[in-house]
């Protein structure tokens, strides 16, 4: 059989890349399997992200300002080439894109205003930094030595 009849040639194992040996995965976990299964079996595998989620309202905010913010670049766009043609829609244009681009800081600004108020009604957890811990070690043990020499 010649090379162009699509016959594969056998490859001995130990010449083969890592990814090409069954069960393999190369340093950096690749293969070359179309889907690749995880050790487990299955497909879709959960990941702990580095971020907690976003709190809901937050998410709507933000998928709100998004979306606004996306069609006042539209408009701005229709904006800038209508008047570079020419065209009678260039002053409406304009004047619907400052009235957008001001409901588009509104909606960036709520973002933020939203998160604000999420984050005072449910707070954060707090921990002091170990600096804190250690400054309030000192005290605890000079308010101590303290005591000990005035019962002295």
């Amino acid at each position: 059989m010649s090379p162009g009849d699509g016959a594969r040639r056998h490859v001995p194992e130990e010449i083969r890349a890592v990814t090409e040996q069954p069960g393999r995965r190369g340093k950096y976990g690749e293969s070359d399997g179309f889907m690749d299964l995880g050790r487990d079996g299955t497909l879709w595998q959960e990941e702990p992200s580095a971020r907690p989620r976003m709190p809901d309202p937050v998410r709507t905010a933000a998928v709100r300002a998004l979306i606004i913010v996306a069609l006042t670049l539209v408009q701005a766009m229709v904006a800038f080439l209508s008047t570079l043609a020419g065209s009678w829609l260039a002053f409406p244009a304009v004047l619907s894109t400052v009235a957008s681009t001001v409901v588009a800081t509104w909606g960036v600004l709520d973002v933020w205003v939203t998160r604000q108020v999420w984050i005072q009604r449910h707070g954060v957890e707090s921990q002091p930094s170990s600096t804190a811990r250690a400054l309030r070690r000192e005290r605890r043990r000079a308010r101590r030595q303290e005591r000990r020499s005035a019962a002295a």
